[in-house]
């Protein structure tokens, strides 16, 4: 079955849920702020997809660290900051079936998010 991981009041992740219900594909929805964020998730995305795709850069929750902290970041230091702070992963996050991850949601990669969840 397919996952898909986010925040539920973000726009992407509400436009995801509502594209997969339109596909009519199966699917569990797990929030990070609702379901929470261990070490061993975090772990598995890391190993995954690497810290530096997770990490989400853009967002106002990044911008307001110190400086020093954003300069000096490294694996651990990520998953550590993600883990604390939600909003900090990017969304949404894709688990297929085979217990593969996928990151993003940008129109010109739906076919290869179908194809990815399909498998």
């Amino acid at each position: 079955m397919i996952k898909i991981y986010g925040i539920k009041n973000c726009d992407t992740i509400k436009k995801a849920l509502k594209w997969l219900h339109d596909q009519g594909l199966d699917y569990s929805y797990h929030d990070y702020r609702k379901d929470g964020i261990d070490a061993a998730m975090m772990d598995r995305f890391e190993a995954a997809l690497g810290y530096e795709a997770l990490l989400n850069t853009r967002g106002t929750t990044w911008r307001k660290l110190p400086e020093d902290q954003r300069e000096n970041i490294n694996a651990e230091t990520a998953k550590k900051l993600m883990s604390e702070h939600e909003a900090m992963i990017k969304r949404p996050l894709w688990q297929n079936s085979k217990g593969d991850y996928l990151l993003g949601f940008a129109p010109k990669d739906r076919e290869a998010l179908i194809t990815f969840l399909k498998a």
